[in-house]
């Protein structure tokens, strides 16, 4: 049955295509993960994971990330793979996922990779800073060395724990880093955005796995992550981005033919989205995944609905 839904999905998929205003997944001719939208001077940038695995191999194959950008929400240009872990000198690969940021005329990219010092203790993965004077870079290594590495973070024993970074500026203009797989872990950043201002501090909302996305509606604070395994996606909601959060629901179901999946929230326009990835395309699945973009519906009292995954997408907006 799994194995049927799958293939009705792709085909639904490939033969509705240029028939209505929008197709899920929004990124058809490479495979791409871990979406993180930024909204800047009116345009969307998609900031994405490239997944190239081979068919039928299961391990993750994540060489670089691109960026793409639209201002309909259905036409996406391709920029390119505008980064690589290679960017940074101390990096051993892994392209995992990653979040860029606007902040002072720059743009900070923080990406998760593996770290190859010879050092167990700063093994596997680390955080990085990438900066740019564009949104679609050339990028270089803001630090030259890791902001996080495995040593910092010693609450879960296991070595990919520093994944999936994330950036939220609050209205007085402090900075958060939010990241974590097993624990989510935060700490203050300088306006500097390359240093920590402070401890890093863990704790772990329910069912939490890894990829939060922190932002900030209407005074109310929203942190939606990966949960479980295979994933879906939930959130809490607080009055400070410190917490205390208090578990709210699940946001999105399991995706299809993919075990992960990954939030990226935006309002653009007058409406909100949600991007997620899943399977669906042919030769597609857990390694081979695809950015999809859905619409967000809140409650009157803040809370979000669950979004329906669907093969449209979204409305083509008019200019």
């Amino acid at each position: 049955m799994k194995q049927f839904t799958v293939i009705m999905y792709a085909l639904l998929a490939y033969f509705s295509a240029g028939k209505v205003l929008a197709q899920n997944p929004v990124i058809k001719h490479i495979f791409t993960a871990d979406p993180a939208p930024l909204v800047h001077d009116g345009i969307i940038y998609l900031y994405v994971g490239h997944d190239t695995a081979a068919v039928g191999v299961e391990s993750y194959k994540m060489p670089d990330w691109h960026v793409l950008s639209s201002t309909d929400m259905v036409n996406w240009k391709d920029h390119g793979a505008k980064l690589s872990p290679d960017v940074f000198s101390w990096s051993s690969g892994g392209a995992f996922a990653a979040q860029c940021v606007f902040r002072n005329g720059k743009f900070y990219w923080y990406v998760s990779v593996n770290h190859k010092s010879n050092d167990v203790s700063k093994g596997g993965c680390a955080v990085g800073v990438a900066v740019s004077d564009s949104p679609v870079g050339n990028f270089k290594d803001a630090l030259g060395k890791a902001l996080i590495t495995n040593e910092m973070t010693t609450d879960m024993k296991h070595s990919w724990d520093d994944l999936d970074p994330t950036v939220f500026i609050d209205d007085d203009g402090q900075a958060y880093l939010f990241w974590g797989n097993g624990s989510c872990k935060y700490a203050r950043l300088k306006e500097n955005m390359i240093e920590l201002d402070g401890p890093i501090n863990t704790f772990k909302p329910t069912d939490f796995t890894e990829a939060p996305w922190v932002y900030k509606r209407n005074g109310l604070y929203y942190l939606v992550y990966a949960a479980n395994m295979p994933e879906t996606i939930e959130y809490c909601t607080a009055s400070s981005p410190t917490g205390p959060w208090t578990y709210r629901g699940v946001v999105q179901d399991t995706s299809v033919n993919s075990f992960t999946t990954h939030p990226g929230i935006i309002d653009y326009r007058g409406k909100s989205y949600f991007f997620y990835h899943n399977g669906v395309l042919p030769t597609g699945g857990g390694y081979r995944r695809s950015v999809c973009v859905d619409y967000l519906y809140y409650n009157p009292d803040g809370t979000i609905q669950k979004v329906v995954q669907t093969t449209k997408g979204v409305e083509r907006i008019k200019e």
